[in-house]
């Protein structure tokens, strides 16, 4: 995994931190000084709380499984819109809606409707059919539901793990994963609790170079847990093939086996035929003599008979 130098985080600005007025007294430890009214974050603790956090989504995707990009503040949603559909994984980066995970039977309806305006719309057939005030109405609701889920419309379940950019703002996104049991790993400044995450990741959330560099290291790891995840099932295909083909070799040779023996018993049962084809001349030469020797011992006087 590639990992992210100090000099890395000196240059994107992510030591900064909030006013010292504004800060949460449970982020004291990842906090170095105060400089000129302002906190400062210990590179130290973001590296290796950085380093957890790439380490558990990878695993996470590694497995199968889907994490969820949540960034609604301005500076971040480019960035974060433009890695999570790189790496094809959901996102919300305009408004969270409340229930979007707790009540997520209600969203996929939703998404379902929305596909529906997709194909009514791109269908000519039924878009000539359509008025052009309902059609006009339909349009408009596309665009407002494209806008609010687009980030999540191939989402078919829940998101394993969440990836949070400002804890504060997205305190009901963090709220829903929580009730549900769904690990969050989001960046914390200063001015945030840490204790409320599952994996903190001390760091400025308000610039756009911090945001970058922090979204496209925990990408970064995404895209290796991917790759690795790809790896894992051709590895998994060669196995199930040298497996047939060794069923296959075996059962070949039990058929041999059964051939040979059967061509062994074959030859043996040739042989006892030619040695029973052999032995008759002398069973017949043999049952002439074996009636005469009955006759002789029949005419000869028995011994309790007294002689003439």
């Amino acid at each position: 995994m590639a990992q992210i130098q100090y000099k890395d985080l000196l240059d994107a600005g992510v030591h900064f931190g909030h006013l010292t007025r504004k800060w949460d007294p449970r982020m004291a430890p990842y906090i170095f000084m105060e400089k000129n009214g302002i906190h400062i974050i210990d590179l130290n603790h973001s590296l290796e709380n950085l380093a957890a956090a790439q380490a558990f989504v990878k695993s996470v995707v590694r497995s199968g499984r889907k994490i969820m990009f949540v960034a609604t503040k301005k500076q971040a949603q480019e960035i974060v819109s433009e890695e999570a559909k790189r790496l094809k994984m959901p996102f919300v980066t305009e408004r969270w809606l409340g229930g979007m995970l707790t009540n997520f039977s209600t969203i996929k309806k939703s998404l379902k409707k929305m596909t529906n305006i997709d194909k009514m719309l791109s269908d000519e057939t039924t878009a000539k059919n359509i008025a052009k005030r309902e059609k006009l109405m339909l349009g408009r609701e596309q665009a407002k539901l494209e806008k609010l889920l687009g980030g999540v419309a191939d989402l078919s379940r829940l998101p394993a793990a969440l990836f949070v950019v400002d804890i504060k703002r997205e305190h009901l996104a963090i709220a829903e994963a929580k009730r549900l049991g769904i690990p969050v790993v989001a960046m914390c400044d200063t001015n945030s609790n840490p204790e409320i995450v599952d994996f903190a990741i001390p760091s400025n959330d308000d610039a756009y170079k911090s945001i970058s560099l922090i979204t496209l290291a925990i990408g970064k790891a995404i895209e290796e847990g991917i790759l690795e995840r790809k790896t894992d099932k051709e590895s998994a295909a060669l196995q199930e093939e040298e497996d047939a083909k060794r069923a296959v070799d075996t059962a070949r040779e039990v058929v041999s086996r059964g051939d040979d023996e059967s061509a062994e018993g074959k030859r043996k049962r040739v042989k006892i035929s030619e040695v029973a084809e052999e032995a008759n001349p002398l069973v017949e030469e043999a049952a002439p003599i074996a009636e005469v020797s009955a006759e002789v011992d029949a005419a000869a006087p028995s011994e309790e008979e007294p002689a003439a």
